[in-house]
């Protein structure tokens, strides 16, 4: 498996979601799909500015991190506010068949698109198989077939 999928606050959420009845609204919905040699993974983050989006890779752990402010000021009377603001942050663990060193990262109307290729060890590559030349025999004194028999 080349992305792992479990992630523990999330399994947390669906847990609590089923307990309590309640539909809570996903933080950063993802989808992330393989497509020839690399692999691509969209997040979405609606109304986060792109400086307020933070990126890092560690070893085989990408983490993301995004901050929602809310668009209203202090002071303003607030007559409803259902949109989640504050700090969301997801991790995705990657497969060592990846890359994540040339991971690569942009950010266009709310979606965070990361492009991680497959690492060259890890693609499928043809072996040639090499031609071994047969070694020689010693001369034993035996007899074959191109030698003819003493005596005859």
């Amino acid at each position: 498996m080349t992305l792992m999928r479990f992630d523990p606050f999330r399994e947390l959420d669906r847990l609590s979601e089923q307990v309590m009845g309640s539909r809570v609204p996903r933080t950063m919905p993802m989808e992330a799909w393989r497509r020839k040699d690399e692999f691509s993974v969209y997040v979405d983050l609606p109304g986060v500015d792109r400086d307020d989006v933070e990126l890092t890779v560690e070893r085989n752990v990408v983490s993301i991190r995004a901050e929602r402010r809310p668009a209203h000021d202090e002071g303003d009377e607030v007559i409803v506010d259902e949109r989640p603001h504050g700090i969301f942050t997801r991790q995705l663990f990657l497969g060592d068949n990846l890359d994540a060193n040339n991971l690569s990262a942009d950010y266009d109307r709310g979606v965070l698109m990361l492009t991680i290729p497959i690492a060259e060890k890890s693609k499928p590559r043809r072996i040639q198989l090499g031609a071994r030349e047969q070694e020689e025999l010693p001369d034993t004194g035996a007899a074959t077939s191109e030698q003819p028999v003493a005596g005859s």
